[in-house]
């Protein structure tokens, strides 16, 4: 199965061609890609893709968040695991080494804690925020984010755009539409602000569908860590100027969406089992 678009299939030379462009990026090390992958095969991915307001996912309703995550591979079709594994494997992790610039060897996540499918209903968002930073169950520190757009025929008014933000939460520096087949990644540190922040206005039998891919290191340079959080779940930030952004959940909702994302899915579905 070819997964990568013919343009692009000499990923050693995209990598070393595009790294500095990565590293130097503006408002963090990051990049976008259109029609990477091998159409055919995505457009097989998309069919596949569940509806995860049904059945075993994730479900984040709060003012931060309103949207669908998938538990592990469970609900993955046969192109999909194909696909997510490549995502997995040596090639690409090597193509993520040169482009990023990172020196530790990168890590993927077979498991996919917080990652695999991510579906947003209409109304749905994920405000600004910075990244859970470590893999709690094996120390891992959190380096890099790879989304696949799933989403044909996105229009500019549906909203949805991946938004990348500046470190004083001032202005949006980056925009992305989640449109078919685009890739972005970026790197994770305690200071890459991005989401999609307005509530998606897509028809009600339209939704944001994509894959994210989360990649880890043994050990991460200190310029990256905050020093008031040093291990931290995912931190929500207001942008100026927007009120809607001071909103917060009560405290026990929240605990409860902590407790839930440093949770491994195998136990999650245990548990859910047993009530």
């Amino acid at each position: 199965m070819e997964f990568i678009n013919e343009q692009y299939k000499d990923l050693d030379s995209l990598a070393l061609t595009k790294s500095e462009e990565y590293i130097n990026a503006e408002p963090f090390p990051s990049a976008s890609f259109s029609e990477f992958f091998n159409d055919e095969m995505l457009s097989g991915v998309l069919e596949e893709f569940p509806d995860l307001s049904r059945g075993s996912a994730r479900h984040f309703d709060n003012p931060d968040e309103k949207k669908y995550g998938a538990l592990g591979e469970e609900r993955f079709g046969d192109k999909t695991k194909a696909f997510l594994h490549y995502l997995n494997s040596e090639p690409f992790l090597k193509f993520l080494q040169t482009l990023t610039g990172i020196k530790e060897i990168l890590i993927p996540d077979p498991y996919y804690v917080g990652g695999g499918l991510h579906e947003i209903k209409p109304g749905g968002l994920l405000k600004i925020h910075a990244d859970f930073n470590k893999l709690s169950e094996l120390g891992l520190d959190r380096r890099i984010n790879v989304l696949v757009y799933l989403n044909k025929e996105w229009e500019e008014e549906y909203r949805g755009h991946f938004e990348l933000w500046d470190i004083e939460m001032k202005n949006c520096v980056k925009k992305i539409l989640p449109a078919f087949n685009t890739m972005a990644l970026f790197n994770t540190t305690d200071f890459s602000y991005h989401g999609h922040p307005n509530p998606l206005t897509c028809p009600p039998d339209r939704s944001r569908k994509s894959l994210a891919l989360y990649y880890y290191s043994n050990g991460r340079p200190e310029f990256e860590i905050s020093k008031e959080n040093k291990d931290h779940t995912t931190i929500f930030v207001a942008r100026k100027g927007y009120e809607s952004d001071l909103k917060r959940e009560p405290k026990n909702s929240y605990l409860k969406r902590i407790i839930l994302n440093i949770t491994p899915p195998i136990i999650i579905k245990v548990i859910k089992k047993i009530f």
